[in-house]
């Protein structure tokens, strides 16, 4: 299948489908056209130039006063490239890489970037050919675009860099000899359009909500065996009740709950309590609020990703070329700090369900095991859970607070996005363990309400985790067991 890049606005569901389908993709007729009518305008405009425009006949940053001899206007594009590539730390995963290379060639097929035609085609070529360049987590501060990563970024399109290719990371040079690619010259404004921009964020903040809607709902999916299993109430989640409060968040996981228990027998059987705990009786107002957040951030990414994003934007019919700040990273910064809080409260309220199944109460056994004291049964789980939603508390501080000025002032304000997106995708990753936790718990208690079944479609999803999992009747090897109850939940099929 093939995905052509063009000026019609793209989903993240349709972005979800093109990576996990493995399109390929092309630039679209219209993609074409803009990108050499804007390459074509900027030639021209540089014939007759009677000023100086930043970053395409100046130096960057805070060297913008300083001019740039017209045959040196290429190698200050490729030194731009060459020099800003400072990346540090951990690499960026594979999935987000591929991402980033995406939305780079995406907005830069807009016609608002003087990129070559060839250069956007040499990304897409990355993109289909599973040729990822090695980009480093840390360096941006997320104002003039993502300059470091997306340095590193296009660093191969120059024929230098690494990158990963077939499992094993390999000198871009040596790729591209086998493939008979030749390293691209810049031309002027080049490099900026390649380096300004938000995409290391945009790639990051994609994968986090994708990530993030599939663990809403099987928070949902979970929290209610945690309920049944707990002998929880369902009156919390009749519609009455959020009828009176209307958030949509709220409505909605009320709706899916009473779905999901539909036909159970524990939820439906008397009750000896009159109040569940917090963790469950309010789960309709926090996965709500949870769920309303998800789409909040959803349609401002959305957003980002059909943007252009670099500086300056050319403007060819208008005859303009205007130096401003797409590139900064605010917009999408603080929403990506508000989804960090939201999922660090689903991994939070997730762990305090664990914590009430194995406390001993309402006939069940404490710690979920038989014979607790020769056995520790789920006691540390629970721990690890409580260790990782304090991890996610810690990284919830929202980097979008902070800004530390750069290039001699010339930068004195920026969005810090790049450090919102990195701890964004950590606390999802977070989030996805404490959940693969409690439905580890919440799986041993359903056993201990036998032979009371719960919902068909409970069941169904305890029957296939249990394909997986086992009942631990005595204390056994805990983390394989815990990393195949995570690995359970990156499935679909049940959602």
């Amino acid at each position: 299948m093939t995905h052509y890049i063009s000026t019609q606005a793209i989903t993240l569901e349709q972005l979800k489908q093109i990576i996990e389908g493995n399109y390929k993709l092309a630039l679209s007729q219209e993609a074409k056209d803009a990108i050499v009518k804007c390459r074509k305008y900027l030639d021209s405009k540089m014939e007759d130039l009677d000023r100086p425009l930043y970053g395409i006949t100046t130096g960057f940053g805070s060297l913008y006063n300083v001019t740039i001899p017209k045959d040196e206007l290429s190698k200050l594009q490729h030194n731009l490239v060459m020099s800003h590539a400072c990346g540090s730390g951990e690499t960026v995963r594979p999935q987000i890489v591929k991402l980033m290379l995406f939305l780079k060639a995406q907005s830069l097929s807009y016609g608002h970037s003087g990129a070559q035609l060839i250069t956007v085609q040499r990304l897409i070529d990355m993109f289909n050919e599973d040729i990822l360049p090695v980009v480093y987590q840390q360096g941006s501060l997320g104002a003039s675009g993502d300059l470091a990563p997306l340095a590193h970024l296009s660093l191969p399109l120059i024929g230098m860099g690494e990158v990963l290719y077939k499992g094993k990371v390999r000198p871009a040079a040596e790729v591209w000899a086998e493939k008979g690619w030749e390293p691209i010259t810049l031309q002027s404004k080049e490099g900026l359009a390649l380096l300004n921009g938000t995409q290391f964020m945009s790639a990051h903040a994609v994968w986090a909500i994708l990530k993030s809607m599939r663990l809403s709902r099987w928070a949902d999916l979970i929290g209610a065996m945690s309920l049944d299993a707990y002998d929880g109430r369902i009156e919390p989640f009749l519609p009455l009740t959020h009828l009176l409060r209307p958030h949509k968040g709220q409505i909605l996981t009320g709706q899916k709950f009473m779905e999901i228990l539909e036909g159970s027998e524990l939820i439906n059987r008397p009750k000896e309590h009159v109040q569940d705990p917090y963790s469950f009786r309010c789960i309709p107002q926090v996965h709500g609020a949870v769920k309303d957040n998800i789409l909040y951030v959803k349609s401002v990414i959305e957003n980002e990703i059909n943007s252009a994003t670099d500086n300056p934007n050319i403007f060819p019919d208008e005859d303009m070329v205007i130096s401003a700040g797409n590139f900064h990273g605010e917009p999408i910064a603080i929403p990506m700090d508000a989804l960090s809080i939201a999922m660090s409260e689903l991994a939070s309220i997730s762990e305090r369900r664990t914590y009430q199944l194995i406390h001993g109460l309402r006939g069940l056994p404490k710690y979920l095991v038989a014979n607790p004291g020769l056995n520790s049964g789920f006691m540390i789980p629970q721990y690890t859970a409580a260790s990782i939603v304090s991890q996610n508390k810690g990284l919830c501080w929202p980097a979008s607070c902070d800004s530390i000025p750069s290039s001699q002032g010339q930068e004195d304000h920026v969005s810090m996005g790049s450090n919102s997106a990195t701890k964004l995708a950590r606390i999802v990753d977070n989030t996805e363990r404490v959940l693969g936790i409690e439905l580890f718990n919440a799986a041993q208690a359903l056993e201990f309400r036998r032979p009371a079944k719960s919902s068909p479609k409970i069941e169904r999803v305890f029957e296939d985790f249990r394909k997986e999992v086992p009942f631990i009747d005595n204390d056994t090897y805990m983390h394989p067991l815990i990393e195949k109850s995570i690995e359970f939940i990156r499935q679909e099929q049940y959602l």
